[in-house]
């Protein structure tokens, strides 16, 4: 059975960071992708970052340039998204999701296994 399990979200001050994880199982580590996706409140889902698990390369949206960082541990098959400098407006829930390498990028109806979403609330 395939499972993504997301943790690490909460509640944070703006100006803070979080860690959030991506634990994955049932597949093989090799040959995925990774992104991560949020949806804020009244907005709809947007892909934020992906990480090719066969190289580590990884990849931003421009709101999060600079402010994040996503990395994988495949010993450990989990994969870590750490955002600093929080600001109000990174209040959704985030998602993590694995797809075929090569062929998921931002978006998210390329994506095959999601996992059930943590939630982060960035206070001003």
């Amino acid at each position: 059975e395939v499972r993504l399990v997301e943790s690490g979200g909460g509640l944070v001050q703006a100006g803070g960071s979080l860690r959030l994880s991506c634990a994955t199982s049932g597949f093989s580590f090799d040959g995925y992708t990774i992104g991560w996706f949020r949806q804020a409140p009244g907005k709809e889902q947007e892909g934020i970052s992906y990480i090719s698990l066969s190289d580590g390369s990884p990849a931003y949206v421009d709101s999060l340039k600079g402010r994040a960082t996503v990395s994988s541990d495949n010993a450990k098959k989990t994969v870590y998204l750490q955002i600093n400098v929080l600001k109000p407006e990174d209040t959704a829930v985030y998602y993590c999701a694995a797809g075929p390498e090569g062929l998921v990028k931002f978006g998210s109806a390329e994506y095959w296994y999601w996992g059930q979403g943590t939630r982060v609330t960035v206070s001003s």
